[in-house]
């Protein structure tokens, strides 16, 4: 059945052109949306395939049987005939084959029930007059295409519309998917609810979703814009290309474009991290000892690292020399502030390490940076958790360790002192202490009146006097203590000021010998201008005339 005319083949292949996809893509697509027609029209739930000839234009729709060993296999009648039903058509089809048939089957009834696969009388009787209710009627597949009605016809519109569609998002995602990570350049085409999209190559479309948007940068419809790929979907809606302004890898890319030694090699860029529109620290290393890699990335008076700026819409830019020893790489990271000391301690929790960092009091809002912003960078920078302290926090951290550490001792000190060791306190009130149970200097401190008072035999006075000798006997421990430790202090001044002493000394002496120095270099200068004063007088004696 003819149904194209001499154009209609050029307009597929216009259609396959336009939109970048093989023209055998477009002629399947129609061969499918042309059996979705048939189905509709004959109302039936057997598989049809349309097949259609590209060199006259003919349609010839066929049903698709597959062929199963027994009845005992068949899970869809209308989709399945066993080996014994499809070699009445074909003698040579096997099992797992497939039989064509030119007509669909339906059972012959008065009143239909299932329009599928069943039909009335008096319509059958249309096809073959000698059948009769109970029979079973073949229908032929000739209707022509253009006669399938006008539901058909739409509902092979969608299908043609969504397999060439399907064929255009393949073509696209198989030209995209190894792109992930490059650098691409592109117009700002419109904004879709705050969503950027962008023209790519003319014929696709990609996306700057608002969270892939940098808050410093703003642009207008029409700019140029370079961006790179972060995901490549098959979803069937909207772009299928993800372009993002914010991933660290749009800054490498562009590196990699202003800096020949990246490019070829020579740096190389091992991390990174971005807060876009405010701040980037990257990490470099040079392959080649002569080959200084900040400096190759920062360019002649900065010419190289501006571009790269003016690109960004002036984010700030770190760049930062690599090492492989996480202490010197955390310094280097922490710039531009400076750093007394790291200590490396492990996080087996987060698997990754922790470093304490001390800077000076001067340096720690420098170090922390803005809102965070540049110890936060760093830690992301080197893959661990960084915690900066200045010096007096840790000064003060010792100082209440030392404290806490005392008062343990004291505690200590305190329970295994006997409560018959007390200065001072009577026998016989000792004896009622340890008898109640308050056996140790620790226990009587930390008791109350109330408590003592239900003793036997002591009174409030009594109690408050026990209490008073005991916390007197601390007071007495705790002096002996702290004049030990201020001993040991004297001790370390006195050798301090011994060693200031011995220095000084040592200073006067050199000045003595710089002072005997110069005192020798002025003698001789003075007789080298004697010896001149001489010379020049005789001189003149001898060149005066004779009278």
């Amino acid at each position: 059945m003819a149904i194209f005319n001499e154009n209609v083949s050029k307009d597929i292949k216009a259609l396959a052109y336009e939109k970048s996809i093989d023209v055998e893509r477009v002629f399947s697509a129609l061969e499918d949306a042309l059996s979705t027609a048939a189905r509709k029209y004959y109302k039936t739930r057997e598989p049809l395939e349309a097949e259609l000839d590209r060199t006259n234009g003919t349609v010839t729709i066929w049903v698709i049987k597959e062929v199963v060993a027994d009845e005992n296999e068949i899970e869809d009648p209308q989709a399945q005939w066993t080996l014994e039903q499809a070699r009445t058509i074909d003698p040579n089809v096997e099992v797992g084959g497939t039989v064509r048939l030119s007509h669909i089957t339906k059972e012959v009834v008065d009143v239909v029930k299932d329009p599928h696969t069943q039909i009335r009388t008096y319509e059958a009787q249309k096809i073959d007059p000698e059948v009769e209710q109970g029979d079973e009627v073949k229908i032929p597949l000739t209707k022509p295409p253009d006669e399938l009605g006008r539901i058909a016809a739409q509902s092979a519109k969608q299908v043609l519309y969504q397999k060439v569609r399907e064929a255009e998002r393949e073509k696209v995602f198989n030209e995209f998917k190894d792109k992930v990570g490059e650098l691409e350049n592109g117009y700002v085409k419109r904004f879709e609810r705050g969503d950027m999209i962008i023209d790519l190559n003319g014929k696709t479309e990609g996306i700057i979703p608002r969270s892939q948007q940098s808050r410093a940068e703003r642009y207008s419809q029409g700019d140029r814009i370079k961006a790179v790929i972060v995901d490549v979907h098959t979803q069937p809606k909207g772009p299928q290309v993800v372009l993002s302004r914010t991933d660290p890898r749009l800054l490498i890319k562009l590196f990699e474009m202003e800096v020949p030694e990246i490019y070829d090699g020579t740096v190389a860029i091992k991390c990174a991290v971005r807060e876009p529109g405010e701040r980037a620290k990257i990490a470099v290393t040079s392959r080649e000892r002569d080959v200084d890699p900040v400096g190759a990335c920062v360019g002649m008076k900065g010419s190289r690292v501006q571009s790269i700026i003016r690109e960004l819409r002036g984010e700030k830019i770190d760049i930062i020399p690599w090492h492989e020893d996480i202490v010197v790489f955390a310094q280097n990271s922490l710039a531009p502030a400076k750093i007394t000391r790291v200590s490396v301690t492990s996080d087996e929790s987060a698997h990754r390490p922790h470093l304490d960092v001390i800077v000076d009091n001067d340096q720690l809002s420098l170090a922390i940076g803005k809102r965070g912003l540049n110890v936060r960078l760093a830690a992301e920078l080197i893959g661990a958790k960084i915690d900066i302290k200045s010096e007096e926090e840790v000064k003060d951290e010792v100082a209440d360790a030392l404290s806490a550490m005392l008062q343990e001792a004291m505690a200590e000190a305190r329970s295994q002192t006997n409560v018959h060791d007390i200065e001072n306190i009577p026998v016989e009130w000792a004896d009622q202490l340890e008898a109640a149970g308050y056996d140790d200097l620790d226990s009587v401190i930390n008791a109350s009146i109330d408590d003592l008072m239900a003793i036997d035999g002591i009174d409030e006075e009594t109690a408050g006097q026990m209490i008073e000798l005991a916390r007197k006997h601390e007071r007495l421990e705790a002096e002996e203590l702290g004049v030990a430790e201020d001993e040991e202090q004297t001790d370390e001044e006195l050798s301090d000021e011994e060693q200031s002493d011995e220095e000084l000394s040592e200073d006067e002496e050199s000045d003595e010998e710089l002072s005997e120095n110069e005192e020798q270099v002025q003698e001789e200068q003075q007789e080298g201008e004697a010896a001149s004063d001489e010379k020049a007088a005789s001189e003149q004696k001898q060149e005066a005339p004779v009278d």
